[in-house]
């Protein structure tokens, strides 16, 4: 583990958990300062300054950026990769950090999928504009990706049984944090669908709760600091896209 001096400052919208959520979870959990600069009194402003860099050689696409120092380091993936080395938040093999890579990948992977149920014509139309679009892909979401996916992150961690519960080591990394937040967003988002199929994947669901009661978590969870789940963001809860009961 790294020694840091330097605070964190970390890039994205400040209303929403989005995919920037992933990168706080580690964050709070390593227990080191950052500024979640957009929430603060300037607003957007250095959000806006920080991707307007047109002759930046390593310029972010868009949102999170977390910088550290000199570095400016975008994508979620590439984040955590960063924080899991400096923090303890990923072993030390090169193999098992691969492990953790792809694996958070796949994370990604489902999230993007999340999003898009519904947006699922565009991003840049409304969910009101796209409606009977998104009623289809949210059928097929819940009948066959989330038992897909979710069944996958349970094989794994039943090959890694006797690790204590974690997904990708015998300790606590990013990818099991990650696994929290897919399951909190999942169950906002799907209440129904979830309550219905979650009984499949005890072992997802025990690193899930396991990971809650962290007490770094556990305190995060229940300050401010945490963005609650709404209608803006990735995982949201729209009652005609969820199983009816």
């Amino acid at each position: 583990m790294e020694p840091v001096s330097e605070r964190y400052i970390l890039y994205y919208w400040p209303t929403i958990q989005g995919r920037g959520e992933f990168v706080r979870l580690a964050l709070e959990e390593a227990g080191v300062p950052y500024e979640d600069v957009a929430r603060g009194r300037e607003g957007m402003g250095p959000i806006e300054r920080v991707l307007d860099r047109e002759l930046e050689l390593h310029a972010p696409f868009a949102p999170p950026v977390l910088r550290a120092g000199e570095l400016l380091i975008g994508q979620t993936t590439n984040i955590l990769q960063f924080l899991g080395a400096r923090h303890g938040l990923a072993p030390r093999s090169l193999t098992a950090r691969l492990w953790c890579n792809q694996l958070q990948l796949t994370i990604a992977d489902i999230v993007a999928e999340a999003h898009d149920v519904h947006h699922p014509i565009s991003v840049n139309s409304y969910y009101e504009d796209q409606k009977k679009e998104a009623s289809a892909r949210a059928k097929d979401f819940r009948s066959q990706r989330i038992p897909k996916f979710l069944g996958y992150f349970e094989r794994v961690l039943d090959n890694n049984a006797g690790s204590g519960g974690y997904a990708a080591s015998t300790k606590l990394t990013y990818v099991d944090l990650s696994l929290f937040q897919l399951v909190a967003g999942l169950r906002y988002a799907f209440p129904n669908t979830m309550a219905r199929l979650q009984p499949q994947w005890p072992r997802l669901i025990a690193l899930h709760d396991m990971v809650a009661a962290r007490p770094r978590i556990a305190a995060y969870l229940k300050s401010k600091r945490r963005i609650p789940f709404n209608e803006d963001g990735i995982f949201r809860h729209y009652i005609e896209l969820d199983e009816q009961v």
